[in-house]
């Protein structure tokens, strides 16, 4: 046997999770944890406003959630994914314990890079593992491992939510951010110390960078005259391939695969001398698809702007915390509730929700992916209801017994109040954000099929400056510097009328989403998996037969 296949038979395989898993899961308990009590921590140690304090966890969340997509698309196309993966790991570490503000904001932009190496790259790194191992087993592998791993980002998260949370307000801010500190450093060395372990796949061409030609090459060419449907142009495919003649749709974009010039455009074997001067058919209708769910895909961003904010924590703190006598829940922990209520959602819903839903609606798989994005919009819009009536009180309670002018007074109302808030949004997001990446799935040509999560990023990073905005006009048109809606000092803001505001903007939104679900038409008629669909059937087909 060949020295150099029986070392590739050697790496790879399950004892490369552990190295891998571990990276993924510290970074997660580490950004939890860092992220779930930094409202208090900007509060309190920099004197920061809470309108202030959460835009800054706004942009946070908007480079933490835009950078995934560059990383994904470096790891994809130049560096790959272990080199990406160990660029993001080592600026997790750098980020420093913060002790003045332009070190905070490098923190911040460090912990970015970091979740824009580690995330994107992460699970998919693990899948390449199993590379090597073919049919049924290689699927039964994976599944596995899938399971596993969102298993296991679940848990990072309650852990970061809970564990850290409770360091914090138990030891203070330096010992706090020191064990995320420490987590990170020891996931960083694991993952180092199995280098020789992992199988390295090699950067291919990225899907962005097939849309990005296609708008290139159009604009290129936009003085190119589109020949009549009868004609019989020549359009440049992919071997093989059925998607021979671009559709009608949208056809501006047809000009970047017509063959203009064979002898200058093509190589002897077929294929394009310059990829930036003519495309295949298939990114024209890639390009397409894309553009094709924008306008639903605008219509979910409501969803991540209302899990984001960080002003329950500081509702938290002015309200008693009890569960028993001696046992006080950290302000920072209540979001593990939405956690909680969305592990258990997922994980049930399929295997027990699913099937009295289809008896009910006489329906299979009982919603559309469609009707569960629209769901999860309406239980969004419901949760920052019930926020503002929750805060409506608490503030009302509050002045009630004095406590006007005490910003940190503790109001004799139970802080499970805010849990129905949380498991709300909870579910939203396991209604929202699933539906979303599985319609981008099945909806987006099958060679697009990663590109579902990074478009579910770039929302959620769009939501984030939306989110910077809309705290800017309330800012402005109800005063600032303590007074106005959103004053430090919660009991003399109304931070209920806030809600209101994003209760509103959910219902707007959801009648924008309507338009836009009726407007995209009915689901599963993409273009290139039905022809994908066709070739699949022929080949069981002649299989069958022989």
């Amino acid at each position: 046997m060949d020295s150099n296949q029986q070392n590739s038979r050697e790496k790879g395989g399950i004892k490369t999770l552990p190295f891998i898993m571990a990276n993924e899961i510290f970074e997660k308990v580490s950004g939890q944890g860092v992220m779930a009590n930094m409202m208090i921590y900007l509060r309190d140690t920099y004197h920061m406003g809470a309108a202030a304090g959460q835009s800054v966890l706004f942009i946070y969340g908007a480079v933490a959630s835009i950078l995934p997509v560059f990383g994904a698309f470096l790891a994809d196309s130049y560096c790959g994914r272990y080199r990406v993966i160990l660029i993001g790991s080592v600026a997790c570490l750098l980020s420093p314990t913060p002790s003045q503000l332009a070190l905070l904001f490098c923190g911040f932009a460090l912990l970015g890079i970091g979740e824009g190496g580690v995330r994107p790259c992460s699970i998919a790194f693990g899948a390449d593992q199993f590379s090597q191992r073919k049919g049924p087993e290689k699927q039964k592998i994976l599944q596995t491992y899938f399971n596993w791993y969102y298993a296991s980002v679940g848990f990072s998260f309650m852990v970061g939510s809970t564990v850290i949370v409770a360091i914090q307000d138990h030891f203070g801010w330096k010992v706090g951010y020191a064990v995320p500190l420490a987590l990170i450093l020891l996931a960083t060395i694991l993952f180092v110390v199995a280098s020789s372990l992992y199988i390295n796949m090699k950067a291919e061409k990225s899907m962005f960078t097939g849309l990005l030609q296609v708008v290139f090459v159009s604009l290129k060419h936009r003085n190119l005259v589109l020949p009549p449907k009868t004609s019989n142009a020549s359009y440049y495919h992919e071997t093989d391939s059925k998607l021979t003649v671009p559709s009608d749709k949208l056809r501006f974009f047809n000009k970047a695969c017509i063959i203009q010039n064979p002898t200058e455009q093509l190589n002897i074997d077929g294929s394009t001398s310059k990829p930036w001067n003519l495309c295949t058919v298939e990114q024209v209708e890639g390009l397409k698809s894309v553009m094709r769910v924008i306008p639903l895909w605008s219509s979910g961003i409501m969803v991540p702007l209302v899990l984001n904010q960080g002003f329950p924590v500081l509702q938290a703190k002015t309200m008693d915390r009890h569960i028993f006598s001696k046992f006080e829940i950290p302000a920072g922990s209540f979001g593990v509730f939405g956690i909680l209520t969305l592990t258990v959602w997922s994980g049930s819903y399929d295997r027990f929700i699913v099937p009295v839903l289809e008896k009910i609606t006489r329906r299979p798989r009982a919603f559309s992916l469609k009707q569960r994005m629209g769901i999860g919009i309406i239980i969004s819009t419901v949760s920052t209801g019930v926020a503002a009536i929750v805060e409506a009180i608490r503030r009302r309670k509050a002045i009630e017994q004095g406590l006007a002018d005490d910003m940190n007074g503790v109001v004799a109302m139970s802080a499970m109040w805010l849990v129905p808030q949380h498991c709300l949004s909870g579910l939203a997001e396991a209604f929202s954000v699933i539906s979303q990446i599985e319609f981008y799935y099945t909806e987006l040509p099958s060679s697009m099929a990663s590109f579902g999560v990074a478009f579910w990023t770039l929302g959620a990073g769009l939501a984030n400056l939306l989110g910077v905005l809309v705290l800017k006009i309330v800012t402005r048109t109800t005063g600032s510097n303590g007074r106005g809606w959103l004053s430090t000092n919660l009991n003399k803001g109304h931070y209920d009328y806030y809600y209101w505001v994003l209760t509103l903007m959910g219902v707007v939104d959801f009648f924008y989403f309507l338009v836009c679900s009726w407007a995209y038409g009915r689901e599963g008629k993409n273009r290139m998996r039905e022809e994908v669909g066709d070739e699949e059937e022929e080949e069981e087909e002649s299989m069958q037969h022989s």
